[in-house]
C-alpha cells in the first residue's frame, strides 16, 4: 500500500474499523521509526483488516494467499489485495512461493513495512500454532526488524468456516522489535539452502512465536 492510499485509509477507513471491530490496541508506540516486519498470529480474515488498521498511514504490504476462497469472499479478498498492493501467494506452487519472497524482500529494501502471519494459515481453533520460518528468512536477507504482535477476539467474530459477526471485540497487543544480531552475523557466508541456515531460521521462528504467545497471554 503506497503512502497516498495508506493516508486515505487512515482518514476514511480506520475510523470505521475502530467503531465496528477494534476494542483496544496495546503497544503501538513499539513500532520503530524505520520500516518493520509485523508478525502476528492468525485467527480470522479480520486479522488483515486489524493489522492494516495499526499500520496506516505508513507504506506497507502483505503476503496474502490466493489458493482458496470462492464467491463473495474471494471477490472481496481480490479487491482488497488489489487496492492494498498485496503480494499474492499460492501455497501449493513453489514458483509462487519464491516469487512472493522475492517481492517481499524487494518491498522491504525499498522501505515498505510488511505484514505477515508466520503460522501460514488461520487457526482452526483459535490457538496459536507452530510458525513457519519464512519470516526469519526475510529478516536474515534484509535486516529489517520483526515486530511481534498478538490478535485476540477476531476468532469469535469470524472463525474459519463460520459466519461473520460485527462487534467491537478485537484486541491487538504489539511487542517490542526483535533484531537477531547474533543470528544475522552467523549466516554471513552461509548458503541459504544449507542445513545450518535453516537451523538458524528455525531458532528465530521459535523465539518469535514464543513472543507472540506471551503477548497473547497478556491480552487475557
Amino acid at each position: 500500500m503506497n503512502k497516498i492510499t495508506s493516508i486515505f485509509c487512515k482518514i476514511f477507513l480506520a475510523p470505521i474499523v475502530s467503531i465496528l471491530l477494534v476494542k483496544k490496541i496495546y503497544g503501538k508506540n513499539n513500532f520503530p521509526k524505520r520500516n518493520f516486519i509485523l508478525a502476528s498470529n492468525h485467527q480470522s480474515y479480520l486479522d488483515i483488516i486489524v493489522s492494516a488498521y495499526v499500520c496506516v498511514p505508513k507504506r506497507f504490504t502483505f503476503i496474502g494467499q490466493v489458493d482458496k476462497g470462492k464467491g463473495l469472499l474471494r471477490f472481496l479478498r481480490d479487491f482488497f489485495y488489489f487496492f492494498g498492493g498485496v503480494i499474492p501467494l499460492n501455497r501449493f506452487s513453489e514458483d509462487s512461493k519464491k516469487e512472493a519472497v522475492d517481492l517481499a524482500i524487494d518491498c522491504l529494501k525499498r522501505g515498505y513495512s510488511l505484514i505477515i502471519y508466520p503460522e501460514g494459515k488461520r487457526s482452526i481453533d483459535g490457538k496459536i500454532n507452530k510458525g513457519k520460518w519464512g519470516v526469519a528468512k526475510l529478516f536474515l536477507q534484509t535486516g529489517v526488524p520483526i515486530v511481534p504482535a498478538s490478535i485476540s477476539g477476531a476468532f469469535e467474530l469470524f472463525p474459519p468456516k463460520g459466519k461473520l459477526r460485527i462487534k467491537r471485540n478485537v484486541l491487538m497487543n504489539i511487542g517490542k522489535p526483535m533484531f537477531f544480531a547474533e543470528e544475522l552475523e552467523k549466516v554471513k557466508g552461509l548458503d541459504i539452502d544449507s542445513d545450518e541456515y535453516k537451523r538458524i531460521c528455525i531458532q528465530i521462528t521459535d523465539k518469535l512465536m514464543e513472543s507472540i504467545k506471551q503477548l497473547a497471554y497478556e491480552n487475557k
